[in-house]
């Protein structure tokens, strides 16, 4: 066995063995979804998200990809596909790093100080900057309707095909934004 592979086995076992939920993809090692709460003392706070992860065959000298299932209003997280504006992690990353510390300490960093500079949803940014109250009230609409442990589950249940279906379905999302996102 490699030891980019033993070093991927090593540390989605201990994601597995951590307090996360981990659910793997076709019980492979490299794709996976991990239960992650918002951080609190921040507008995220009681949020509940499907992470949907996968480690490149470089993993640990390439980061990992990261994206949010469910709907999260933030200016480094793309809105309708749910990729994280990955200079955040790529940045930081190093192959010191492991699973656990992409939801200890990156995730819950990048949602209490999110950069406005560098934005994958514009929206988000420019509401952040201009008026920080607005900003606020925004997440937190957000994690009421798309940030519940149901709409987490929706996300990715079952494993099949139409997860991204099931997703789109969530809440009162117009069609524009429907069509955007079934073409995933």
């Amino acid at each position: 066995m490699s030891a980019t592979k033993r070093r991927i086995e090593t540390d989605v076992m201990k994601m597995l063995m951590s307090d996360y939920e981990v659910t793997l993809v076709n019980d492979c090692m490299q794709e996976f979804y991990v239960r992650f709460y918002g951080p609190a003392e921040t507008p995220f706070a009681g949020g509940v998200w499907k992470i949907h992860v996968e480690l490149p065959d470089q993993y640990p000298f390439k980061s990992p990809s990261i994206g949010f299932m469910n709907k999260i209003f933030h200016p480094n997280i793309d809105e309708l596909s749910g990729s994280v504006c990955l200079d955040v992690i790529n940045q930081t990353w190093s192959p010191m790093f492991d699973m656990i510390n992409i939801f200890e300490v990156f995730l819950p960093q990048l949602l209490r100080y999110p950069n406005p500079n560098d934005p994958l949803n514009g929206e988000a940014a420019a509401l952040l900057m201009r008026h920080p109250k607005e900003y606020e009230g925004k997440v937190k609409e957000y994690v009421q309707r798309f940030a519940t442990k149901e709409a987490a589950d929706a996300a990715t249940d079952g494993n099949d095909d139409d997860a991204d279906e099931e997703m789109s379905d969530m809440g009162s999302i117009s069609d524009d934004e429907m069509a955007g996102h079934m073409e995933l």
